[in-house]
């Protein structure tokens, strides 16, 4: 086929393609940076964690009646860890509200939190450049070093660097020895990390006495089984504390993998909406290339019936046709993709990363296009090309 020979032409049915091809891209990779921006948030609080704590019985059980309060100690975060399998990371937390922490006038009321050092890495508690994360050393020698939330470094500081300044927490100093880095976090079961301190779960008993947990978190390995990886772990502790293993009251949980399930759900839902959307308008482009296929076999109907007549089977025809078909759309996708990546370029420049993420070109928007154009060019360049192959050879000659 000789585009040249039919320039409006060509460049209509072409300019269908490339528009097909930029929407279709565009339209996945806005979808595919709006799922990780979200899940992001989500993850903002960890991953695939379950959250636990300390309930009142609501089921009578081995002679115990209702109404009887559940605590949890140290020692039952390593029960866990070695009753439960499935159970990657366990982590026991402790938390003191009122009580004061001030450096020189600026004083500010966070949540104090006693953790071991596996608890940033399940809670992406992560400390800035400059800092570092609470160690078992200081879980061995009781240090009293601190890790700061953004917010509370910010307030108690301002724009000064904080680390290996002294805070007092009540009246008892701390180095600081991090900086939490600022993160998206849109739930919380205390307090939003930015507003926390983090100190070792060692020196929070020491300073304050207090023994019994606020609540574990734990890790599972398959968000999938979550609600049997739960089960496994309130029958262990069911067992040690006698209740009724059945009784979730005794040992509330969050799961928070279920906020996973849904994400992964809706976004196939509409990342399949979206794909849809851009599939119609190139399957319109496809019908766009289809006709003017029909019409260049139409045209061409007197040097179809010579290549026959010379010789040239039916495959032969019906394979120009389709690879001419196809030319046509290669052309037309390349151009779309080009133009699609430098719209996906400029739109990271664009400062809505915060509310839809910002568009991401990856294999799998990539590998979609492909497949949705390698429909439309089977489809577009079968029918014109069975077309050509079917017309009778003397008809042709005599057209």
């Amino acid at each position: 086929m000789d585009l040249r020979a039919q320039k409006l032409r060509s460049f209509l049915t072409i300019s269908g393609i490339i528009w097909g091809t930029v929407a279709i891209v565009v339209l996945l990779a806005f979808g595919l940076g709006f799922k990780k921006q979200l899940t992001k948030q989500f993850h903002g609080l960890g991953e695939s964690i379950v959250i636990m704590w300390p309930g009142q019985t609501t089921k009578p059980y081995a002679g115990f009646g209702v109404g009887r309060n559940i605590t949890f100690t140290e020692p039952d975060a390593e029960m866990l860890r070695q009753q439960v399998p499935d159970l990657t990371a366990v982590c026991q937390e402790f938390i003191k509200w009122n009580t004061p922490v001030r450096v020189s006038k600026n004083i500010v009321n966070p949540a104090i939190t006693g953790i071991i050092p596996i608890y940033g890495d399940i809670r992406n508690v992560n400390p800035e450049l400059g800092g570092r994360f609470i160690n078992d050393l200081d879980m061995k020698m009781r240090r009293r070093v601190v890790i700061l939330g953004d917010e509370v470094k910010t307030f108690l500081f301002g724009d000064k660097d904080a680390i290996g300044e002294i805070v007092y927490v009540g009246n008892v100093p701390f180095t600081v020895v991090g900086v939490m880095v600022k993160k998206n976090q849109d739930s919380s079961y205390a307090q939003r990390d930015k507003d926390r301190i983090f100190i070792p779960a060692s020196t929070f008993t020491t300073v304050f006495g207090i023994t019994k947990l606020s609540n574990m978190i734990f890790q599972i390995n398959d968000p999938y089984r979550s609600e049997e990886i739960m089960a496994d772990v309130r029958a262990v502790l069911s067992n040690r504390y006698k209740f009724d293993p059945t009784d979730k009251d005794a040992v509330p949980m969050w799961d928070t993998t279920m906020t996973d399930k849904f994400a992964a759900n809706f976004f196939l839902a509409f990342n399949s909406f979206l794909g849809l959307i851009g599939s119609f308008t190139l399957a319109v482009a496809g019908l766009g290339v289809a006709n003017i296929m029909f019409i260049v076999v139409q045209e061409r109907t007197n040097e179809i019936g010579i290549k026959r007549a010379m010789g040239a089977r039916r495959k032969d025809i019906m394979r120009q046709i389709f690879m001419e078909t196809c030319f046509i759309v290669f052309i037309g996708s390349a151009i779309g993709f080009g133009i699609a990546a430098g719209i996906i370029e400029v739109m990271k420049y664009v400062p809505i990363d915060e509310f839809v993420g910002k568009p991401e070109l990856s294999l799998e928007v990539a590998a979609a296009t492909i497949a949705v154009l390698t429909i439309i060019s089977v489809c577009s360049g079968l029918m014109p090309a069975r077309r050509a192959a079917s017309l009778d050879v003397v008809e042709c000659l005599r057209a």
